[in-house]
């Protein structure tokens, strides 16, 4: 859940609604950049292309300028407001963009359009991460549900409220239930392991971080939370190799380059 904010681009996108705003007006958009522009005109062109529409929103999205992504999709969805989808994208930016509140509104509006599971286990994942005891509902839900086969996501999502709440036992109970049925699911691995931390069990929270490791070579908030344990078990050399290898992955990793400060590292 690491995430870089940037302002840049905003000049821009000042310039572009304050045309929108006044036809009339001769603002100088020469500063807007090239691609934003041409995804501007080819919505212009064929305003009734939801894809073209979505590719201004990704481009936002990949330029970490969540808050116009959102105004984007806030206006796609003024004549779309129907599609799910659109409602899973607004969330999803809101969510990217630390707006949890927000985030659950627009999953709760797509469910209530399309009660799909993928939306249902993204909204039960912010439920537990706010502590909300509704994430356990969704997740019996699915449970019961046998056709959406989200049954170890049922299970993560239950763990995952009761880690945030502070009940590690209980928490690890459900992440080693979803890993009995997907032994692959490296998400549980971690978070198990992030509980065994709170619970000081240094070298078995290694143990499942290896294993999430072992899996996906290239996890790296696993290397992380492999470099915070072995910092507890006074092994500086290990951690500064773990949080080296997720700086390796992620350049922009700032918890980790913090931890590798501490250490005397840069």
């Amino acid at each position: 859940m690491k995430k870089i904010f940037k302002a840049a681009g905003v000049f821009a996108i000042c310039i572009y609604c304050t045309a929108c705003n006044n036809t009339e007006s001769n603002a100088d958009t020469s500063s807007i950049p090239t691609q934003e522009k041409q995804l501007r005109d080819s919505v212009s062109k064929y305003p009734d292309s939801l894809l073209l529409k979505e590719n201004l929103i990704q481009y936002f999205r990949e330029n970490s300028n969540y808050g116009q992504a959102i105004a984007e999709t806030e206006k796609a969805i003024q004549n779309n407001s129907g599609s799910a989808r659109l409602w899973d994208i607004k969330a999803t930016l809101y969510f990217l963009n630390k707006d949890t509140v927000n985030a659950a509104k627009a999953f709760e509006k797509a469910i209530a359009i399309e009660p799909q599971a993928v939306y249902k286990i993204s909204l039960g994942l912010i439920y537990a991460q706010t502590k909300n005891a509704t994430a356990l509902t969704l997740a019996d839900d699915l449970l019961k549900d046998s056709s959406t086969k989200a049954g170890k996501q049922a299970q993560f999502i239950k763990g995952f409220y009761y880690s945030y709440l502070g009940d590690y036992q209980k928490a690890i109970s459900f992440f080693n239930t979803c890993l009995a049925m997907d032994y692959t699911y490296t998400d549980a691995y971690k978070e198990k392991a992030i509980c065994l931390y709170n619970l000081t069990k240094y070298k078995e929270a290694i143990e499942s971080l290896e294993k999430a490791v072992a899996l996906q070579s290239t996890y790296d908030e696993a290397y992380y939370w492999l470099g915070r344990c072995y910092e507890k078990i006074n092994q500086p050399k290990d951690a500064i190799m773990n949080y080296q290898a997720a700086i390796q992955i992620d350049p922009d990793y700032a918890e980790a380059k913090d931890r590798l400060a501490r250490l005397g590292m840069k």
